[in-house]
């Protein structure tokens, strides 16, 4: 039996293949900047997507539950589904002001420090405005100040 290569698959993320730099390829040059906004747009159109489909579940949902566990249990649901959209909502303002910061050509770039985020972790967290060392230092004073 001959042996078989492993074949590594890549995480999609949200669709979109991660990037692997060329050598000497410039950090948030077009390149860059390209799979950046396809991310976003596409991560974006997801979200809207899936508030589109939970607004129109919700407007179809008009049922007159006569049991009142049944009704709480209804209503419980859809608070919880609200603030999962109301998530999303506040999520895609950080999209749009991340496509902003991306034809401002600030993306990428920490905003406390200014020294480069990184391609990995703008691809773990595509709207993420702080550099890893930055970001800790944040979450520390945080906990101190709690």
């Amino acid at each position: 039996m001959a042996a078989t290569k492993k074949k590594i698959v890549d995480e999609l993320i949200h669709g979109i293949k991660p990037h692997r730099p060329k050598r000497g390829e410039p950090y948030m040059g077009d390149v860059q900047s390209a799979h950046f906004r396809d991310i976003l747009n596409a991560w974006k159109q997801e979200l809207i997507e899936d508030i589109e489909k939970t607004m129109s579940v919700m407007q179809d949902e008009n049922i007159s539950l006569p049991d009142p566990n049944d009704r709480a249990s209804l209503e419980t649901d859809r608070s919880l589904e609200l603030r999962t959209r109301d998530r999303e909502r506040k999520l895609i303002k950080k999209i749009n002001d991340s496509l902003s910061d991306l034809e401002k050509g600030d993306y990428g770039y920490c905003v406390d420090c200014g020294v480069e985020i990184g391609i990995k972790r703008l691809e773990a967290r595509p709207t993420a405005s702080l550099c890893i060392d930055c970001k800790s230092l944040s979450e520390i004073r945080e906990r101190q100040s709690a």
